[in-house]
């Protein structure tokens, strides 16, 4: 190992602290006193902290603070982490459940909207509470971690409904969980028959990286077909610490899959959402979804004109390669679930042919077939012997 050198803002901390998540959690800056200790704030970012402080928590590991420009106000990963006062006013049309996850909630730890999948809430906790959080109204504190009784409860129901195939854990961030809660979590969820697959949702490897390790990675393995999706919004947040995290599970048969928010002044330009993807891509971690912000309340600063998102797309496709172009995801308000949107190619529908504007602008003719009969006739077949099998 080369000569430790401590990051600026903890010129006092070992790197066995540094590198110890457990110290990173206990010496998170979560109050206006802390954090005026290490950023120079705008007028803007301290009346935002105090008149927040009622309706979200704040909570910045001090890897992350250490990634903060303390110069600039309009840093992405210092917008992300700092309260804004804006996030005090709620706007028309904002909610406090924005995806409508309440009203299909049956168990205390589960969310299910759609037939073949569920969402399994572990925890309220979070490294870094971003400020663009669309579930707030649990990580602001006051759901904590479940209780034995509720994951059992949450395991039960999933048991209960055989055509679960999916399961989404999240919360908060399960990988705050230690080693030993989470794979209690994994594998009562494993040991049900009918679920195909497991997906963990969570910000770990950009906002705290030294979480991940090899006993984590190596323990996830074992749940395999199991998926971890995480949340890069700007390329400043890939530092060879990120990266290594992201490196490690892959290395370990753990396939990782990014999803971005598509913030305003963060990452609303094709530039840098390309430049995302390129770097993620590096260290194996696929671009998946750009979404669209949520609705939730005190965001809409953030927030972009849905046209945007497809400008963006409109400027990757076709001066970049197809897996660094994320799918455009807006999650509909009040529990319409997911739809994806991209620029429209189609330039003209005839009877014979379909003419279609091509990334340069030029038009091009694809013929359609005569036969127009899409049926397969050897399904029936196919499901019949599989069901002969099963």
């Amino acid at each position: 190992m080369s000569e430790w050198v401590p990051p600026a803002l903890f010129p006092d901390v070992s790197f066995a602290e540094w590198n110890d998540w457990r110290w990173q959690m206990r010496h998170a800056v979560r109050s206006l006193a802390q954090l005026e200790r290490f950023v120079p704030l705008t007028e803007d970012e301290r009346k935002g902290c105090l008149e927040t402080a009622g309706i979200f928590r704040m909570g910045i590991s001090p890897y992350y603070l250490s990634l903060i420009d303390r110069d600039h106000p309009f840093c992405p990963v210092r917008m992300q982490a700092i309260p804004s006062r804006h996030e005090a006013t709620v706007h028309p049309g904002e909610l406090r459940d924005p995806l409508g996850e309440d009203l299909h909630r049956p168990v205390e730890a589960i969310v299910h909207k759609y037939p073949d999948r569920v969402l399994f809430l572990a925890l309220d906790s979070c490294s870094v509470y971003c400020r663009h959080c669309t579930r707030r109204r649990i990580t602001r504190g006051g759901e904590a971690e479940l209780t034995r009784d509720a994951i059992r409860e949450g395991v039960e129901y999933i048991r209960a409904h055989p055509k679960v195939r999916d399961v989404l854990l999240s919360g908060g961030d399960p990988f705050l969980l230690v080693d030993a809660k989470l794979e209690e979590i994994l594998s009562a969820i494993r040991a049900i028959p009918h679920v195909e697959m497991i997906r963990i949702g969570t910000r770990i490897p950009v906002c705290l990286p030294m979480r991940v390790d090899d006993a984590l990675a190596r323990m996830l393995r074992r749940f395999a077909p199991l998926f971890v999706i995480t949340h890069f919004n700007h390329p400043k947040e890939i530092t060879p610490e990120a990266r290594a995290a992201c490196e490690r599970l892959v290395d370990h048969g753990v396939p990782v899959e990014n999803q971005a928010v598509l913030m305003r002044r963060i990452n609303s330009d094709a530039r840098i959402i390309r430049e995302l993807s390129h770097e993620c891509l590096k260290m194996r971690v696929r671009p998946y979804y750009l979404h669209q912000m949520d609705v939730a309340e005190g965001t809409e600063h953030l927030r972009t004109p849905i046209a945007k998102g497809v400008e963006i797309l409109r400027a990757l496709r076709g001066h970049t390669s197809g897996l660094a172009v994320p799918h455009l995801a807006v999650d509909l308000p009040g529990g319409g679930g997911k739809v994806t949107l991209q620029p429209d190619y189609v330039a003209e529908r005839r009877e014979r042919e379909t003419i279609f504007r091509n990334f340069r602008g030029e038009t091009y003719a694809y013929p359609e077939p005569v036969e127009t009969d899409c049926s397969c006739p050897y399904d029936e077949v196919w499901t019949a012997r599989r069901g002969a099998r099963s």
